[in-house]
């Protein structure tokens, strides 16, 4: 999977459970985080805004293997990779390394996501619509200038 964006953060104490592990939940958590920080890198918010009309993006699918477990505060990157964008929709991928004391990473998860952009109705029903122009040319742009990179 090629690498799209990087975000790295330590894991808190509130994060783990009774036995000093990260609960599976967080990483969730950290895949919509690390999506959050992906859309401010290129000015956007996951709350979209096209021509006065408020718009989201919902999650509709999400999934999550798990290989290591995390500990509190073990440093950690979450590696963001653009699978698909559809026309309505964006499936990501992710992978979660744990970075050891000589600066090398073991993989701890890997996990997916899919949203889909949805705009409320006058009557408050949600409904699939195209994703705006300019988050398109953004996540275009940035898949091509991450995939030189890699």
């Amino acid at each position: 999977m090629a690498v799209h964006w990087r975000h790295r953060r330590r894991v808190e104490f509130s994060e783990t459970d009774m036995a000093g592990i990260v609960h599976f939940s967080n990483f969730f958590r950290y895949m919509e985080s690390a999506e959050h920080a992906f859309f401010r890198s290129f000015g956007h918010s996951v709350t979209l805004n096209e021509m006065d009309e408020m718009m989201g993006l919902p999650r509709v699918q999400a999934s999550c293997d798990y290989r290591h477990p995390l500990r509190f505060e073990d440093e950690m990157e979450i590696q963001l990779s653009i699978l698909e964008l559809k026309n309505r929709s964006i499936r990501y991928g992710f992978r979660f390394l744990k970075l050891l004391p000589d600066e090398t990473f073991v993989e701890v998860a890997t996990g997916a996501m899919t949203v889909v952009c949805v705009q409320k109705s006058e009557k408050g029903v949600m409904k699939a619509v195209s994703l705006p122009t300019a988050i398109v040319q953004h996540l275009e742009e940035a898949s091509l200038r991450m995939d030189t990179q890699e």
